[in-house]
């Protein structure tokens, strides 16, 4: 028997098999509990059809649970999927200790990793969303100071949660998310080189591969996860081309809508991409299954139409590299092995960022030499008595900057 501890959470894990997925989602579930410090005293499911709209998984087997709880000593049930805030109160009730869902465990592990204000802001709102329908009269206290899941939360020491000063709340993060996103616009359109987004299921090594592709050192820890903000770092092409690599948040079975909403400004990294890199953990079972979900996720967030090669990881786990085919490559990001056509393959999927033209530069607009100089490769400098003349490739952006201000 497991003794159950204050500031230990010991859960029963409960999942519905009504679903093809169903059980790789209670095998997730157990991976989501050990992230969140929760331990596992043991697993049940129920073979339903339809989930019941009192008990989710009905009453009398909410009644096994209760029994279950009590034999194993644990002081938590963790249930496989969002449940409504009835759902939550009846079981609470009948079972007689915490109940969690899957998606607050999700913002949990997500509120225990964000670290930049935005990531944190990010979070906040997605679990004030989510907590805005489940208050009762009596209200609920959300303070960094508590112990369990549900209770590493939104910024305040401590929040009066009643509905109107949520609504505020969320009102003002919008608000500052939406600044957050103005700001990215802006960076976004001063951007001289194209933009290349690793995406894919978390844990699929999204971070050792840029790590391997630019030669930095981002956390790269082997848990669900480990990447919420975004990492962007520049890598040069074989060409000679400049392109930057942008890590982002992974993806997950039953991601929160909460957190897609949330996360937005992050998210339209990818959807303003000029080449998605999805990578999939090769050595896994369930990646079929993976890659479903992520492109359900990019179909949600208006980006699965993009430009997109797969990269199959890790494999060294599985052995050999075998020959990709036209818009897959396998590699193994922990060994560098195959980054390099990786590399090729991004370099012939990016469209030109370089044209070859020619111009005559006045003297009295000398100081554009030095602009060009930075914003191309000049083959021929001739000076002549009306300016100098330049041929060479240069940055597209840059030519039609000229052309605009009649230089050209």
């Amino acid at each position: 028997m497991i003794e159950n501890t204050q500031d230990k959470t010991t859960a029963v894990l409960v999942g519905l098999v009504n679903y093809v997925d169903s059980r790789e989602s209670l095998e997730e579930l157990k991976l989501l509990a050990k992230t969140a410090g929760v331990q596992t005293a043991g697993s049940a499911v129920q073979r339903k059809l339809r989930i019941d709209p009192g008990y989710y998984i009905g009453r009398g087997k909410a009644r096994e649970i209760k029994t279950m709880v009590d034999e194993l000593g644990a002081n938590a049930v963790i249930f496989d999927d969002e449940l409504s805030p009835i759902q939550q109160r009846n079981l609470e009730s009948l079972i007689g200790v915490q109940v969690i869902d899957r998606t607050i465990l999700i913002l949990d592990i997500f509120a225990g990793r964000a670290r930049s204000m935005e990531g944190k802001l990010q979070v906040e709102l997605a679990q004030l969303q989510y907590m805005l329908p489940r208050l009762t009269g009596k209200g609920i206290e959300l303070s960094r100071e508590g112990g369990g899941i549900g209770t590493r939360g939104p910024g305040e020491t401590k929040l009066e949660t009643d509905r109107r000063r949520i609504r505020r709340r969320i009102t003002h993060l919008k608000r500052q998310l939406e600044s957050v996103k103005k700001n990215r616009n802006l960076i976004r359109g001063a951007r001289k080189y194209p933009v290349v987004c690793l995406v894919g299921y978390t844990n699929s090594g999204k971070s050792t591969l840029l790590n391997s592709l630019v030669g930095s050192k981002i956390s790269s820890a082997d848990r669900l996860f480990e990447t919420l903000d975004t990492t962007t770092r520049g890598l040069n092409l074989p060409d000679g081309r400049t392109v930057l690599v942008s890590d982002t948040v992974g993806f997950i079975r039953k991601l929160p809508h909460q957190l897609i909403d949330a996360f937005k400004a992050t998210l339209d990294e990818v959807r303003e991409a000029d080449l998605l890199i999805h990578v999939v953990d090769g050595s896994d079972e369930d990646m079929p299954d993976e890659i479903e979900v992520v492109n359900g996720v990019l179909k949600e967030i208006g980006a699965y139409d993009k430009p997109m090669i797969m990269a199959v990881n890790k494999s060294d786990k599985v052995g050999g590299i075998p020959l990709e085919s036209e818009n897959t490559v396998h590699i193994s990001a922990l060994h560098g092995t195959n980054t390099n056509r990786l590399v090729e393959m991004i370099s012939a999927a990016l469209p030109p960022s370089r044209r070859a033209a020619r111009m005559i530069i006045p003297y009295d607009k000398a100081e554009l030499l030095d602009e060009l100089h930075s914003h191309g490769i000049i083959s021929k400098e001739d000076y002549k008595e009306d300016g100098v003349t330049i041929e060479g490739e240069f940055d597209i952006s840059f030519l039609g900057r000229l052309k605009k201000n009649k230089i050209i």
